[in-house]
């Protein structure tokens, strides 16, 4: 069994090309290509982290779709676009649609850190630090900084790697899910400051 960790797909959100220059002409093109790269690299009996922003407009569309379509053992952990996000006040009603249309195993707000390469790394759709602009703006969702490493989504394209937060995003990832050995390679690195690669 592998273990993934991706986020950020916004299935069904036409604005997210623009708004990150994804490489699609529209938002049933994005989606179609990141169900094929998702099931390219994961295997049915592998484990999948998706650490937020899952579906955007039509929740049943999205999560029949799209998501029911991915392999593996889907684990959300939700962002602030999902509509089960603790952030949002009915969250707990939405959760069903969730695992009944699109398969989501399991739903953890707060997931307990994992230890890759001799390494605590937290889980959290949100960064320890943004810029200033979006700091405030979620500030009671983001973890505080213990110098542990940090795995998340939320930024898109603005890094891949910043110090020791990791952007699992699919903008940084060529809207593909990425391996645990990947993570633990970059860890094993060390603390690093990466731009996302050229989306082509």
């Amino acid at each position: 069994m592998g273990r993934w960790y991706t986020s950020d797909h916004h299935f069904g959100h036409d604005n997210i090309i623009g708004y990150c220059g994804r490489p699609f002409a529209d938002a049933g093109a994005m989606d179609k290509e990141m169900v094929a790269r998702w099931n390219d690299a994961v295997a049915d009996e592998d484990e999948v982290w998706i650490l937020g922003d899952l579906v955007m407009g039509g929740k049943a569309q999205g999560l029949a779709g799209h998501v029911a379509r991915l392999k593996g053992r889907k684990i959300l952990v939700p962002g602030n676009h999902d509509r089960c996000w603790q952030g949002h006040r009915d969250h707990r009603w939405e959760r069903a649609d969730y695992y009944r249309i699109g398969g989501v195993d399991k739903i953890i707000d707060n997931p307990e850190p994992h230890t890759i390469a001799g390494h605590t790394a937290r889980l959290s759709h949100f960064p320890y630090v943004l810029d200033a602009r979006h700091d405030m703006k979620y500030d009671q969702w983001r973890p505080k900084d213990d110098g542990d490493w940090l795995l998340h989504g939320h930024v898109h394209e603005k890094w891949r790697q910043q110090h020791r937060q990791i952007n699992v995003g699919v903008d940084a990832w060529r809207f593909a899910p990425v391996a645990e050995q990947t993570i633990a390679d970059l860890i094993k690195g060390g603390p690093s400051n990466t731009p996302i690669p050229d989306h082509t």
